[in-house]
């Protein structure tokens, strides 16, 4: 049971390894433009991830690779001037940091500079180790992401749950206290066993952020636009609606489209 919640002005780093600490869980979504991002930060929310995601939910692809530095920069730069609360990490887009060190300083340094993230994220444990080292270098605070890795979705071929395998789970481990110890500042474990997950987040300092992951970790985070029910194709086990968008906004549409027709939208009050 989570402690009681220690109100912040804002969302530092220091504050997530507070609440770590203070064992009160981490609540993070995603937001990919000004006005999705000042309702959610508004509400309360610590984290905003500007997710790669942003590939599959507003632009379409199938998967999150076709994303470009220069989109992510756009997004994040929309969000970030949104917040006035909330910690913002971008995602390090694919192609931008994996195999060259210095591109991925490069990319993230544009990040910080260009949309005013706070922080960044990218994918992998140790074949990314000299990224990490790299950004860090730099005072750029770094997000790992571990387990289910979606811009690998092709080596894998599936977005099943990962590291279910004793050879896969012990390299996990490995990887996430290599993140620690090199200095990232919290790790998502996306789609891993729930036990596993917990076994992480009580060996290590940093916060563990889980989606998919069970609730022994030291936080959680959706897609705002999965869990507000705006998409309806994406339904994975641990996903929870809370909200059913979709019918909502398609009822307003269709309302609006009959009051047009018939000449009722506007009335006699809503003309000059």
């Amino acid at each position: 049971m989570s402690a009681a919640k220690k109100e912040y002005k804002r969302i530092t780093i220091k504050s997530l390894l507070e609440m770590k600490a203070n064992n009160e869980k981490i609540a993070m979504l995603t937001s990919y433009d000004y006005t999705m991002a000042k309702i959610v930060d508004q509400s309360g929310i610590d984290i905003i991830l500007v997710g790669d995601s942003a590939s599959n939910v507003m632009a379409g692809h199938e998967t999150t690779l076709p994303i470009t530095l220069d989109q992510m920069i756009y997004h994040a730069s929309s969000v970030v001037r949104a917040i006035e609360h909330c910690l913002v990490v971008v995602d390090l887009p694919f192609g931008t940091y994996q195999g060259n060190s210095r591109l991925a300083l490069e990319s993230s340094i544009r990040i910080m500079k260009e949309a005013g993230a706070h922080a960044v994220k990218l994918e992998g444990g140790s074949q990314v180790g000299e990224s990490v080292s790299r950004i860090l270098s730099a005072g750029i605070p770094v997000m790992g992401h571990l387990g289910l890795t979606p811009q690998s979705i092709y080596k894998f071929g599936t977005y099943t749950v990962r590291a279910k395998k004793d050879d896969e789970a012990k390299k996990l481990k490995e990887d996430a206290l290599l993140l620690e110890q090199l200095g990232c500042f919290a790790i998502v474990l996306e789609k891993v066993p729930a036990k596993l997950a917990e076994e992480v987040a009580k060996s290590l300092k940093i916060p563990i952020i889980g989606i998919g992951a069970g609730s022994g970790v030291d936080g959680q985070v959706l897609v705002t636009h999965d869990m507000l029910g705006m998409t309806v194709e994406f339904q994975p086990r641990f996903l929870r609606r809370y909200a059913n968008i979709y019918d909502e906004m398609s009822t307003a549409f269709k309302q609006y489209i009959t009051d047009v027709k018939s000449v009722d939208f506007p009335n006699k009050k809503e003309q000059y």
